[in-house]
């Protein structure tokens, strides 16, 4: 049985659905969200077998399963390190959810284990939509001294910067490179050049999720012991054509 809840829906009603599933009998609980976030669970949800997938339950009563967002921002980096940039911006959502501060860190601690500077006008952060990456890409690549790549906080954000690049007369990757995260398919291949990205594991946690709630069910496992920290999965690298190396 599914319930689909809105993101804004209240406690309450999200209580009420965790209730509505009991009184079916259901075995056990999958609590999906729709991006990574922090959440305060429905109190009922408590008094069942349950794993939070993509979220992370405040009190560290449910187990769950989430996606390394610094390890994928770190490999996003680290691409662009590794093609010769070294001076690398950021295109940062203004959403206060942990892949935010997840993906921001990863990038400054990533440009200071290679001894590169961190810039704070290098950057520029935004609503985490088409038009939020346009904006804070006209911002980030103006002259004088604009970075040579680019690493977005989505791909919706990339799929902005693309636009802008266009407008400013600059060549990817030729004159700027990008990578983005999320690897949403319908952008990141259908970009030109098609866009390098950061795959979120959306099949692997649910498999996670899925496999290790039938074992608790089946009395195989104890779900307490994955409580108090999350289980965290590999956000791979998925290398297509908008990196090069430097030309300036």
């Amino acid at each position: 049985m599914i319930i689909n809840s809105a993101s804004t829906s209240s406690q309450g009603s999200r209580e009420s659905d965790v209730a509505d599933l009991v009184d079916r009998q259901v075995d056990g609980i999958l609590y999906a969200t729709m991006y990574h976030r922090k959440l305060a669970i429905p109190k009922n949800l408590a008094g069942v077998p349950a794993v939070l997938v993509d979220s992370e339950d405040i009190s560290q009563t449910v187990s769950s399963v989430i996606p390394d967002e610094a390890g994928g921002a770190r490999s996003a980096v680290q691409t662009l390190i590794n093609a010769g940039h070294t001076r690398i911006g950021m295109i940062n959502s203004t959403d206060d959810v942990p892949a935010t501060h997840s993906r921001l860190q990863a990038y400054m601690e990533t440009l200071a284990d290679a001894g590169l500077p961190f810039h704070d006008e290098l950057v520029q952060s935004e609503h985490s939509e088409v038009p939020g990456g346009y904006q804070a890409a006209l911002r980030l690549l103006k002259p004088p001294g604009p970075p040579t790549a680019v690493f977005c906080y989505n791909d919706r954000m990339a799929m902005g910067a693309y636009r802008a690049a266009a407008e400013m007369g600059l060549r990817i990757p030729e004159d700027v490179s990008f990578v983005g995260f999320d690897n949403q398919q319908l952008i990141a291949e259908n970009l030109h050049p098609a866009l390098t990205t950061v795959a979120l594991p959306h099949y692997k946690m649910g498999a996670w999720a899925t496999e290790n709630l039938i074992d608790a069910i089946e009395g195989k496992t104890d779900l307490a012991i994955f409580a108090a920290h999350p289980t965290v999965l590999e956000c791979p690298l998925v290398v297509r054509d908008s990196v090069a190396p430097p030309s300036r």
